[in-house]
């Protein structure tokens, strides 16, 4: 029987699409990538902003026609759109034979076979349950490089915000169990690990009465096979002294920060419900640039925030023009419905949310271009990704390139690559966002 998976949105969406890969296999599914070829499909969807809840609802009208058109059988629906509009999608497209909230994946392999028996099913679970203890999974990535989600859902409640309302409280994976999946990944030839969670600076507080993320590093620190250590989502005022050092001194972990900002006006940061200011940001930043000189810093903004004014768009773009992130993305506001912010007075028109958002990436744009010339004639170690097809390149990412958000380096070489090498590039010129290299010398994996 003939499955076709799809995943949409970001990379905590995919660990769970990756697990339930897993159970799919163990249960003698042949995975294809044509969607004319499918027998199942299952869609894993996104709603976080309105531009992805429309591209997981076209995603599943579209799969829907092959019910007619194609060989489908059973079309199932999976992750934060199923769990925010159950209703909507059962009322509205009779074409979806199986529906799964976000605490259900493991329930993925009784909801295909009923499906293929002509039987509807639904499963909700309780979305502040204990997370699975599941650590199979299928890898999608690669297979060099994987994401380890090490805590689901939220308790920050930002006011704009979705995501406790579709994966619940803040749950830690136990300890134990994520050194068990890093372990597994790693024997199968995973050498970047990339620490995803809604943020992943307060893990382990509710398990076990404190932060707990640094005794986790040292733990993944240790596992044979693991090269480098990834850490992403981590909030500004979770980040220790402690937390700092551990970056700086274990070999293993990236000097990379990715670190949601979403604003500098402190009236629009306390209306987000955020818990740091303007000030704080700062001083944060320039600890971390003092400490690690040569970290990698990307963080994310929000633009058009409901209230936010032309004084407050300018202390947005100070703030940027200042601080020099290495890597940054901006997002105009999305409203929610059931998010506070989806009421508050003052939402601003789309047109000055677009206008805003463009001055804001022009301007982070100019630093990233900088950045990356400045680069010239260092030697850095590159992660091989690819080979450059009819050309003696391959592309790979620094240390200061997180998989499909940042940049790439290509490399130049006669050598023989394989993806998953690493390699010492010195670097020789920038394509705006990318780098160009040379190996500097043999290959060291």
């Amino acid at each position: 029987m003939n499955l076709l998976f799809i995943s949409l949105g970001c990379d905590k969406n995919l660990v769970d699409a990756e697990k339930m890969l897993g159970i799919l296999g163990h249960d003698g599914f042949s995975f294809v990538d044509d969607e004319n070829e499918a027998d199942v499909i299952v869609i894993n969807t996104c709603c976080f902003i309105g531009d992805a809840k429309e591209e997981s609802v076209n995603t599943i009208l579209e799969m829907a026609r092959l019910k007619e058109t194609g060989r489908l059988k059973a079309l199932v629906v999976t992750g934060c759109l199923a769990q925010r509009y159950r209703e909507e999608i059962i009322k509205e497209i009779p074409e979806v034979d199986a529906i799964l909230g976000t605490a259900s994946y493991e329930e993925i392999g009784r909801a295909v076979r009923e499906a293929l028996e002509g039987r509807r099913t639904e499963s909700f679970q309780d979305i502040d349950a204990p997370v699975s203890e599941t650590t199979d999974r299928t890898v999608t990535t690669g297979g060099h490089y994987a994401f380890l989600k090490i805590a689901e859902g939220c308790d920050k409640r930002c006011t704009y915000c979705i995501i406790p309302y579709l994966r619940g409280k803040y749950r830690s994976v136990p300890m134990e169990q994520l050194v068990k999946e890093a372990g597994e990944l790693a024997q199968k030839g995973v050498k970047e690990l990339i620490l995803v969670a809604q943020e992943t600076t307060l893990y382990g507080k509710d398990l076990y009465g404190k932060k707990m993320l640094l005794e986790l590093l040292k733990k993944l620190c240790a596992i044979s096979g693991l090269q480098w250590i990834r850490l992403q989502y981590c909030y500004p005022e979770e980040i220790t002294d402690e937390l700092i050092d551990t970056i700086r001194t274990e070999e293993k972990i990236c000097h990379y920060l990715d670190i949601p900002i979403q604003h500098a006006s402190d009236a629009i940061l306390k209306r987000m419900g955020r818990r740091t200011s303007n000030q704080e940001i700062r001083q944060l930043i320039a600890k971390l640039r003092r400490e690690i000189p040569e970290i990698a810093l990307r963080t994310t903004f929000i633009s058009g925030f409901p209230g936010e004014t032309e004084e407050g768009h300018q202390i947005l773009k100070d703030f940027v023009k200042d601080m020099e992130f290495e890597r940054a993305g901006v997002f105009t506001y999305s409203p929610e419905e059931d998010t506070p912010a989806y009421g508050f007075a003052d939402q601003i028109p789309e047109e000055v949310k677009e206008r805003r958002r463009a001055e804001i990436m022009e301007l982070q744009q100019e630093i990233a271009f900088a950045h990356s010339s400045a680069m010239e004639g260092r030697v850095l170690e590159a992660f091989i990704e690819g080979k450059v097809a009819d050309e003696d390149a391959y592309v790979g990412r620094t240390y200061m390139d997180s998989p499909d958000v940042d940049g790439l380096i290509f490399v130049n070489t006669d050598l023989s690559l394989m993806s998953g090498d690493f390699v010492r590039v010195r670097v020789t010129g920038a394509l705006d966002y990318d780098l160009i290299g040379e190996v500097e010398d043999e290959f060291t994996e």
